[in-house]
């Protein structure tokens, strides 16, 4: 994944969001700023801050045990013709 600082318009206000993409994909909100030349500036003070001080994510077992599990019930089938609807 790759580092990323993403500016877009708030809701045609002379505000801009701002996110930065650190390398493992997290994404954090710098918040919403009017944008002159040193905003720029502290955007990338605060852009390289993150990506010096990043981490990588932990690994959430809980959820990767659930998502293989209802893989293998899609597999075999059991997902599919419910009376409840819930497939």
């Amino acid at each position: 994944m790759s580092r990323k600082i993403h500016i877009s318009k708030y809701q045609g206000n002379t505000n801009y969001s701002v996110h930065v993409t650190d390398s493992y994909g997290t994404e954090h909100h710098l918040g919403y700023l009017g944008i002159t030349f040193h905003t720029f500036t502290e955007i990338d003070v605060l852009a390289e801050e993150i990506w010096s001080n990043e981490v990588k994510p932990k690994e959430d077992l809980m959820a990767n045990a659930i998502a293989n599990m209802i893989e293998l019930d899609k597999k075999s089938g059991i997902l599919k013709g419910n009376r409840d609807g819930l497939d």
